[in-house]
């Protein structure tokens, strides 16, 4: 079998800001909601193995559908606001989409599912309809809607299903915003109310059955901050007609009947605790899942998980005595400017513990092997809750910064514990937490980078000494040889942020002995600490959510004003020296590029030529020429005069451009970049189609002052979608063939080659070697592609110089590798490999 060209290398994303949007399989695996897809996360390998795309609005609930066997699933459903529910279903190792529910005329807000005999699945959705729904899916790929139940003015917000004990018959539970728990039976075909459960004093945000042997338990949670459980049992028939003895005192029963197929039977509910510990609207609750111990029955712990919005999530279980229920654990997070959790699930052996919170990250906790009743933070993934606008490696192509739409920019980075053959991607820091969207970046050097908002302001970052050690620790690089290369003398050592402000300041080696001393409160402004304090934390792997929140900040160096309107766009060249800005603009005089110093950080140009908006930038490798695309569906080319003795620091002059009548791309151009050897340049716009340009002369040719005609020289690639992204590859193919890769507004990438020599009449010079298939694809627009600046795959390189025979062999295999990392709309950065020699 060839090897594959493409192979996802990391999924950077996060869950959706929804309850019910979490489940956990008994197979190991979560599955959450991300954008408008699935995702499956595989908490031992740390990784993303697979995105489920089907859904055409985001995704608000999912749920595995578990086997009463306990064997890992092979169904999972999952509703969206597109009114839609999928159900899908593993063929030969994959996950596709095996049945499709339509009829809710509003989003779909929960879902359950339960298998009936002959492996049909009987599927409960509620949505913003005011509607709760019952579907059977049976093996014919049909869904067929059993029965609506309409609300009125109300909205169920969770549903549950279970089979009543003793019996085949199901059992819906619906919470909601009539404060109580409505409880449908289905039986002979109809679906009838057999009671409702009161208690709660607002609304009922989750609920959820535990099978327990002739029993059942529902659980329930609510605003009121409380968790009510209820036990369901059946009564024999003698039971039901006895006379009350008034001298036993017992638990209000609520008694209803069902009748199927001629027999009726009779249950009874009563309500078997309440439980309180949480100071905010609880939110979700969920059973440690069911084990089958070697006799081959089933057992079902008495465990149960609650999550709240007071950021703590609690274990809670009967005591061994008296079987009172009581709080066994309590984890959550003490600081960090966030709401609480929106949901929480419970691993298959009840080891792990996770919830999603409002910023959508994962949080998950471990059970400690060595100190009984202690949890633990674990490493978990983490990604952007918005769009993702911008990414760029690092000079050395050692980590990704990106930035996106929810206001965050985020440094990922390989990390490889000691026993792991595979190394994994992790965010390790998030330098910049904003007030605005943030639009686009720029690298200027090793640990320092510019990034734009929308804002009229640029605001320039450097690392501080606290993220150069922990970089160290976590990606295996020597920390005296980082520290010389961003000249340590003068690093702070973190940054903080003040309570209203936008600003992060640096936070020094004094500052923290001061804050340390002071011991008591000296005055007013003390006891209400407004700033999220930074603490200095040595990291040996990568930081849990709420110490990304707040200590790994870096502080900002410097603000850059000369705009009138947000930021759009920013590029850097390669010696680090300078940095090209663009905004938002209707008319040319706001559609001038600035080009900034890195030494001084003055302003040292304009560059006037656009209309409208520059959509990208980019400085040729070997920083003579700066390429500018823009809205107005032209490009401008500016050259670097020669330094005079008048003026030493760098001047750009309009080398070419392209006009109204003389522009080959009729709608806006999105992207652009260079070859490697700053020879040509690449094109891309809404019209579907890829041009290279050139040849670009360079300076020491002897062409300056008759340089040739700037023109197509390639011919028109047509690539069948608006193309949002371009990239070409910094090291060329086994033929000397450009590599560039091309992203679309469908959220596909496509990879070609591109010979100059072939000649661009017969339209031979492009070949189509391969792109993302419908797994790897995103969801939606690609925003942009890059290149890790050298070959190899991050955090696979051998350091050692005296390497063996063996390990020089594996270092040629790994020069045939490049990494290709993309930022899209769909809240998403993946990184792929991509192996050339399969190309």
């Amino acid at each position: 079998m060839a090897a594959p060209v493409f192979e996802t290398c990391h999924i950077a994303c996060c869950a959706n800001r929804t309850p019910h949007v979490v489940s956990w399989g008994r197979g190991g695996i979560i599955a959450f909601g991300t954008c408008t897809s699935v995702a499956l996360y595989d908490p031992q390998e740390r990784r993303v193995v697979a995105v489920l795309n089907g859904h055409t609005g985001r995704v608000n609930t999912v749920q595995w559908i578990h086997r009463e066997d306990c064997a890992p699933e092979s169904h999972l459903v999952s509703g969206g606001s597109d009114n839609r529910l999928i159900v899908w279903e593993v063929q030969n190792g994959k996950f596709i989409q095996s049945v499709e529910c339509k009829g809710h005329t509003g989003a779909v807000c929960a879902v359950d599912a339960i298998y009936l005999e002959d492996s049909k699945i009987l599927v409960a959705s509620s949505a913003s309809d005011s509607t709760v729904r019952l579907w059977l899916c049976d093996g014919a790929k049909e869904a067929e809607c059993l029965h609506t139940l309409s609300f009125g003015n109300s909205f169920m917000m969770d549903v549950s299903l279970a089979l009543l004990p003793g019996s085949r018959v199901p059992i819906l539970a619906c919470g909601g915003d009539n404060s109580q728990v409505d409880l449908y039976v289905l039986s002979n075909g109809e679906l009838q109310k057999s009671m409702s459960l009161q208690g709660h004093e607002d609304w009922v945000r989750g609920v959820t059955w535990a099978s327990l042997g002739g029993e059942l338990l529902l659980a329930s949670c609510s605003q009121d901050c409380l968790i009510r459980v209820w036990r369901l049992c059946a009564k024999s028939g003698t039971d039901a007609h006895t006379e009350d003895d008034h001298t036993i005192i017992k638990m209000k029963e609520d008694v209803f009947e069902v009748r199927e197929k001629d027999v009726s039977s009779v249950f009874a509910v009563t309500l078997e605790t309440v439980l309180a510990g949480h100071e905010n609207w609880v939110y979700g609750v969920h059973w440690q899942p069911p084990v089958y111990k070697a006799g081959g029955e089933r057992q079902q712990p008495l465990s149960l998980l609650s999550a709240s919005m007071d950021k703590t999530m609690i274990i809670w279980a009967p005591e061994e005595g008296s079987g009172v229920w009581v709080e066994q654990v309590r984890v959550g997070e003490v600081g960090g400017n966030t709401l609480g959790f929106y949901g929480c699930q419970m691993s298959p052996d009840g080891s792990m513990i996770a919830a999603h919170a409002f910023h959508g990250a994962l949080h998950l906790w471990c059970k400690d092997q060595d100190e009984k009743g202690q949890w633990r933070p674990g490493v978990v993934i983490s990604g952007h809750f918005n769009a993702v606008q911008d990414l760029s490696w690092d000079p050395e192509g050692e980590f990704i910064l990106s930035v996106g739409s929810d206001q965050t920019t985020r440094l990922f980075t390989p990390w490889r514990k000691q026993d792991d053959k595979q190394e994994t991607w992790h965010e390790i820091s998030r330098p910049q937490i904003h007030g605005y969207d943030m639009q686009c970046l720029a690298m200027v050097g090793r640990f320092q980078f510019v990034s734009g908002a929308d804002e009229k302001v640029l605001r320039v970052f450097q690392a501080p000494r606290n993220f150069v050690e922990n970089f160290a620790n976590i990606s295996g690089t020597s920390k005296e040889k980082l520290l010389t290369s961003s000249d340590a003398a003068n690093l702070p050592e973190g940054a903080s942020t003040p309570a209203l402000g936008l600003s992060n300041k640096a936070v020094f080696q004094g500052d923290l002995a001061h804050k340390s001393n002071e011991g008591e409160f000296n005055s007013v402004s003390d006891q209400y600490q407004s700033e999220s304090y930074f603490n200095p934390l040595i990291m040996t792997e990568p930081p849990p959510e709420d110490h990304l929140l707040q200590n790994t900040l870096w502080p900002e160096v410097q603000k850059l004003y000369g705009h009138g309107f947000e930021m759009f766009c920013l590029a850097s060249d390669s010696g680090r020296a300078l940095v090209a800005s663009a905004c938002k603009a209707s008319k040319a005089e706001h559609a001038g590029v600035l080009l900034w110093s890195t030494a001084t950080w003055r302003q040292l140009q304009t560059l006037p030529c656009h209309t409208l908006t520059v959509t990208q930038m980019a400085f040729s490798p070997d920083a003579q020429l700066l390429l500018a695309v823009s809205r107005d569906r032209t490009w401008s080319l500016w050259r670097q005069n020669p330094p005079t003795a008048e003026s030493p620091e760098p001047r750009f002059s309009l080398h070419a451009h392209t006009g109204k009548d003389t522009a080959v791309h009729s709608r806006i151009i999105w992207s652009c970049d260079w070859s490697p050897d700053s020879k040509y340049f690449v094109t891309s716009s809404r019209d579907k189609k890829v041009i290279v340009w050139g040849p670009c002369g360079s300076e020491d040719s002897g062409d300056a002052p008759l340089s040739p005609e700037i023109k197509p020289c390639s011919s028109i690639l047509d690539v069948g979608d608006s193309a949002t992204a371009v990239a070409f590859c910094p090291t060329l193919c086994s033929d000397n063939s450009f590599l560039l890769a091309v992203g679309l507004e469908s959220g596909r990438i496509l990879l070609y080659r591109w010979s100059p020599d072939l000649g661009s009449a017969g339209g031979n010079d492009w070949k189509h070697c391969g792109g993302t298939d419908i797994s790897q694809s995103h969801a939606l627009t690609v925003k942009r592609l890059r290149w890790r600046p050298r070959a190899g795959r991050a955090g696979r390189e051998n350091e050692e110089d005296g390497a063996s025979e063996g390990e020089r062999e594996e270092e040629e295999e790994e020069s045939s590798w490049v990494q290709l990392a993309s930022a899209s709309a769909d809240h998403s950065v993946k990184i792929f490999n991509i192996n050339k020699g399969a190309l």
